[in-house]
């Protein structure tokens, strides 16, 4: 059976209060301690969490020895992006990956984070898909009133795109509030969906195909169809932790900006079958099978540089939600391309 349904509104409370901790803590310690120090006294061992059965671009990047003296601590996994930086600004890991408009809330919070390269996004080949049954009556954004709606988190990524769908479908704010969105991790999505418990899932990357290959489901639309080609997030770390660390953030984020080219330019058959490797070797009795699936991880700009664009449709979103007040934010104050060894010009 699936994870217990979060409601919409327990959840937004829950991260209200999240963000309300990681503003207070990230003031009060960081993981800037002196373990994993180098001989510069810069950190060289870098907390994070990963993803079951996935490879992210810094283990990855290590993995194709990017990092030189740069190692990654795994501390345990996440399904959530907003849990995932919030542990990078209260400290308990020393870099967290989600969708833009969860960094653009965090920030408005006034924790003093910075995107420092793109971390996924959408194209031809890696895309986020919201599935019905085949059979299904379910057409159009006005035939999702009153119905359930399953995606990894609420208020990031998969709700901003939920919204814009209903938005552009000519759905009044009345009636999109009457479409309910619900936490399902995404390994029980397809499961959540074919036996009814909810009436479309988001499913993405390597779940997606996977349940596109079993048949009886089909998209009602897409986000790449929604918006064309974008980058949808970023890896953030505390401006604390940049200040004291800049030779290892430089690495960390020229490493990232490689394999991100890496896995463009090397056959996709070469990439799955190192990742493959990368999960059999790190001993945490995952499933590999999924990874057959892999297509790209959507990265719009050559090493995953960062644009002003990837963050004002956002704020421009949150804006118009209430959720951060207009103008309180500038895009280009979110994020910065100093370390980035990669794609200059």
């Amino acid at each position: 059976m699936p994870a217990a349904f979060t409601t919409t509104s327990t959840s937004r409370r829950q991260f209200l209060t999240l963000l309300g901790i990681s503003a207070a803590a990230v003031s009060c310690g960081t993981a800037t301690a002196t373990n994993g120090s180098g001989g510069s006294g810069q950190i060289t061992s870098l907390k994070y969490q990963g993803s079951v059965g996935a490879v992210s671009l810094p283990e990855l990047a290590a993995d194709l020895g990017y990092f030189g003296n740069v190692t990654l601590d795994w501390v345990g996994n996440t399904i959530s992006g907003p849990q995932d930086i919030q542990s990078a600004a209260t400290g308990q890991t020393h870099f967290g990956m989600a969708f833009n408009g969860a960094v653009i809330k965090l920030a408005s919070s006034k924790a003093p984070i910075k995107a420092v390269i793109s971390s996924y996004g959408s194209d031809q080949y890696s895309y986020g898909g919201y599935y019905v049954l085949e059979d299904s009556p379910i057409r159009s954004a006005r035939d999702l009133i009153g119905k359930k709606v399953g995606m990894n988190t609420l208020g990031a990524h998969y709700q901003a795109l939920l919204d814009i769908y209903l938005s552009r479908g000519g759905l009044s704010k009345g009636d999109a509030a009457k479409v309910e969105p619900l936490v399902i991790p995404p390994v029980n999505t397809e499961q959540s969906l074919r036996q009814k418990q909810i009436e479309v899932g988001v499913l993405t990357g390597v779940l997606r195909d996977k349940a596109l290959a079993a048949g009886g489901i089909r998209p009602l639309f897409t986000d790449v169809e929604l918006l064309g080609p974008f980058s949808a997030g970023t890896y953030i770390m505390t401006e604390r932790f940049i200040k004291q660390n800049p030779d290892t953030v430089r690495t960390f984020v020229t490493g990232v900006a490689k394999a991100i080219e890496w896995s463009r330019t090397t056959p996709r058959e070469q990439v799955i079958a190192r990742m493959t490797e990368i999960v059999k070797k790190r001993g945490r009795n995952e499933d590999t099978a999924t990874l057959q699936y892999w297509h790209s991880y959507g990265v719009a700009e050559t090493g995953g540089r960062i644009t002003d664009t990837s963050f004002q449709l956002w704020l421009d979103w949150l804006g118009e939600r209430g959720e951060i007040k207009q103008g309180q934010l500038k895009a280009a104050d979110l994020y910065t391309n100093e370390f980035n060894g990669q794609g200059k010009g």
